[in-house]
């Protein structure tokens, strides 16, 4: 019994403790290792630039919602200047300026002869 769990642990060490040291690379079987190397290497390549592109979108939404956030004051605040300069007395106002006087009268509705 005692002889079986310690093959047991020598084997499960030795991998482990030739992936860890890197010499299952130079091993007698080392060409059937590459390709998993290789298809791990992609993997990991791929995370990253899943990762990268990820952060990148998220940096990109952020600058959307800020630049959006200014462009939204923009327009509140140019909305309420044109309700202000559109307001009767600013009309008149300007008006007066000009020369131009209200008139005392209303206007005329002119008909169209049939």
């Amino acid at each position: 019994m005692m002889a079986t769990s310690k093959n047991a642990k020598l084997t499960l060490r030795n991998p482990l403790s030739s992936v860890f040291t890197g010499r299952f690379l130079v091993s007698k079987g080392w060409t059937r290792n590459w390709p998993f190397i290789l298809y791990l290497s992609l993997l990991a390549l791929i995370m990253i630039a899943s990762s990268h592109s990820a952060d990148q979108k998220v940096h990109e939404i952020a600058r959307l919602r800020s630049e959006m956030k200014e462009l939204n004051s923009e327009f509140i605040d140019t909305r309420s200047r044109l309700m202000l300069e559109s307001m009767e007395s600013k009309v008149v106002q300007r008006a007066s300026q000009l020369g131009l006087e209200t008139s005392e009268h209303p206007p005329v509705k002119l008909k169209a002869a049939e």
